[in-house]
């Protein structure tokens, strides 16, 4: 009890640091992120990359990336279980960008760097109307390099909970023509969607061998989840996870 009690406080406190550095690095980064886009990159890429190393000796939790990175212009469809897989990939990547839901580009500091670095707000809830209006955002800006990053979940989903993969994920890897790269992860076991608590341990992102383009779209999504899943699976049994009843 005693050793969960400090690691709840060491976990607070880490949590409190880590936005009080995220907007002092937003203050410092912005006047040279108004006028140079790569200035943006740089401020988020630092944050990323600061919130691993805190994280590792504040409350234990290390940080791990795993397989080939990519570095060319790619679709990445990543498993989401929290804000921590987030900066991991995107600090992993040289040049990426987000399809984010719509709300959060209203959110202080991150909305404006998200929508400076190109990311696509997305109306979760109009489906349809939300698939089509994300393509064409995507093509809008296909002038940005880089790799375009979608969570095809939607949202975040907790270890051992199973949510079905969207078809947007299919319809954009049709429209875009690209090679896929499936994200696996097990950074939830460590840092839940819910609560305060960041428990010590090894949280791994691992970037799996890509699914070439031009596959029929309901072949690609069973391959994704599949693979995705499995890898998922995999990365947080080897972290210690189990499913309740079992």
């Amino acid at each position: 009890m005693m050793r969960d009690a400090v690691q709840l406080v060491r976990s607070v406190v880490f949590i409190v640091q880590m936005y009080l550095a995220m907007v002092v690095l937003a203050i410092v980064f912005f006047p040279f992120a108004i006028f140079q886009r790569d200035m943006a990159l740089r401020a988020c890429h630092t944050y990323c990359r600061y919130v691993r190393w805190s994280a590792a000796w504040m409350v234990g939790l290390r940080s791990e990336v795993r397989g080939e990175v990519p570095s060319g212009p790619v679709l990445i469809a990543a498993k989401h279980q929290c804000f921590f897989d987030i900066l991991i990939i995107f600090g992993a990547l040289p040049r990426p960008r987000f399809i984010m839901k719509k709300q959060l580009k209203y959110a202080p500091i991150l909305g404006w760097y998200a929508l400076r670095l190109g990311c696509v707000p997305v109306d979760r809830g109009k489906r349809g109307q939300a698939i089509k209006q994300m393509v064409q955002a995507v093509k809008a800006g296909a002038s940005t390099p880089g790799q375009l990053i979608i969570y095809p979940q939607g949202t975040r989903v907790a270890p051992g909970a199973h949510l079905p993969y969207k078809v947007g994920t299919a319809v954009l890897y049709e429209q875009l023509g690209q090679d896929c790269v499936p994200v696996a992860t097990n950074v939830g076991v460590f840092w839940p969607r819910h609560g305060l608590m960041r428990k010590p341990g090894l949280a791994v992102v691992e970037f799996l061998p890509p699914i070439p383009a031009g596959q029929e779209p309901r072949a690609f999504i069973e391959v994704l989840e599949r693979e995705i899943e499995t890898h998922s699976d995999r990365l947080m049994t080897e972290a210690g996870f189990k499913e309740k009843g079992t």
